[in-house]
């Protein structure tokens, strides 16, 4: 049972629509009308506000981060792991927007350092080297999310390894028109015309 009640209070964490919220407050651009229509940060960064778009990195890997730990205080053990798979499925099928939420890296990397800071440290400076030798966002994202579970199996980690391989099949899954871009080299660069490609 607290399994299932980590797993629905993970699940509503996550759908936070921090990025609509803020550029709502902020009165720019819907961002179910911009790019790609998600609600994460790249698509913020459409609307010219770097801002409001680091904000919303940041509140998306929050909100993960705290389903994770507000869980882990009350019933340590397995439930926070249910409060991790809850919050990304929360951030990328929201309820309250149609079950359309974004790609999820930025929750799925908050989860990772509420539950083992060590790998969650691997996976940025994977993203960091990725994203400066090919300025792939969505490369650097692919990258660190399919070397994630194999950093928490060499951590010691196999519980939260196992959650990890179903997370990154799915945001995997997410990115599937960036895999698709990257293969057919018309993907967005870095500091290009979109920045940032399509991965929030």
């Amino acid at each position: 049972m607290n399994s299932v009640v980590a797993l629905i209070f993970g699940y509503f964490c996550g759908t936070i629509p921090f990025g609509l919220l803020l550029t709502r407050l902020a009165g720019t651009a819907d961002l179910r009308s911009l790019g790609s229509g998600n609600i994460g940060a790249t698509n913020v960064l459409r609307t010219g506000r770097k801002d409001l778009a680091a904000a919303t990195l940041l509140l998306d890997a929050l909100k993960g981060l705290a389903a994770v730990l507000i869980v882990g205080a009350f019933a340590p053990g397995l439930p926070p792991l249910f409060a991790a798979a809850g919050a990304f499925l929360g951030h990328v099928f929201p309820v309250w927007l149609g079950f359309r939420g974004g790609k999820g890296v930025a929750t799925f990397l908050g989860c990772l350092f509420g539950l083992d800071w060590h790998v969650a440290l691997v996976f940025v400076a994977l993203w960091l080297a990725v994203a400066a030798a090919t300025r792939y966002s969505s490369a650097a994202a692919l990258t660190a999310s399919a070397a994630t579970p194999i950093a928490l199996l060499i951590d010691g980690r196999r519980d939260v390894a196992i959650l990890y391989v179903f997370l990154t099949l799915l945001l995997w899954y997410m990115h599937r028109a960036n895999i698709a871009r990257l293969a057919a080299g018309t993907e967005s660069k870095i500091g290009g015309s979109k920045p940032f490609g399509d991965k929030a």
